[in-house]
C-alpha cells in the first residue's frame, strides 16, 4: 500500500474515532447505515420494509425471520415451482436459500401492492447470477414472491 493510501485510511479511522468520542461525550450513540444487514448486503434505499425483511433474513441466515416475512398462506414461485405456506417455504429456504447471499441491484418496478427488484443471488458455494424477484405484499407481509432467474 502506498503511503498516501495509508494516510487516507488513517485519517478516516481517526475521524470515525473522534466522532464516536464526541457522540459519547454528548450522551448519544453514533449509528451508521453500514452496520445494518441491508446496507452491508447492498440493499437499495427504496426497498419496501416487507421485502427488506426477506433480504435481511437471507443475508443473516435467519430462517425464522425469513418465514416471518411471509403471510401464513404466502407463496414463493421459484422459477415455475410453487411453494405454498410457512411449512413448505421453511423447507425450501432451509435447503436452497439459507447460506446464500442476496444483494439488491435496483428497484425495477414499484406498485402499491409491492415491487420488483433486480438482484444478484449467490447460493452458498456459488458465484451467483442476476434475477428478478417480484414481491407482492399485504398486511405487512409478503403474500407472493415470484423469483425469475435471468
Amino acid at each position: 500500500m502506498t503511503t498516501r493510501l495509508l494516510g487516507v485510511r488513517w485519517t478516516a479511522a481517526t475521524s470515525l474515532a473522534a466522532c464516536a468520542l464526541l457522540a459519547s461525550a454528548c450522551g448519544t450513540t453514533p449509528t451508521t447505515t453500514a452496520a445494518s444487514p441491508s446496507a452491508a448486503a447492498g440493499v437499495h434505499a427504496g426497498v419496501a420494509r416487507e421485502v427488506r425483511a426477506y433480504v435481511d433474513a437471507v443475508n443473516a441466515r435467519d430462517l425464522d425471520a425469513l418465514i416471518a416475512a411471509f403471510a401464513s398462506d404466502g407463496v414463493v414461485i421459484d422459477v415455475t415451482r410453487p411453494i405454498r405456506g410457512h411449512d413448505a417455504i421453511r423447507e425450501w429456504a432451509r435447503a436452497e436459500v439459507i447460506g446464500g447471499i442476496l444483494k439488491v441491484v435496483s428497484v425495477a418496478e414499484r406498485r402499491a401492492s409491492g415491487q420488483k427488484l433486480l438482484v444478484h443471488w449467490a447460493p452458498a458455494g456459488s458465484g451467483g447470477w442476476r434475477a428478478h424477484y417480484d414481491f407482492t405484499v399485504s398486511g405487512g407481509r409478503i403474500v407472493r414472491a415470484d423469483l425469475q432467474y435471468a
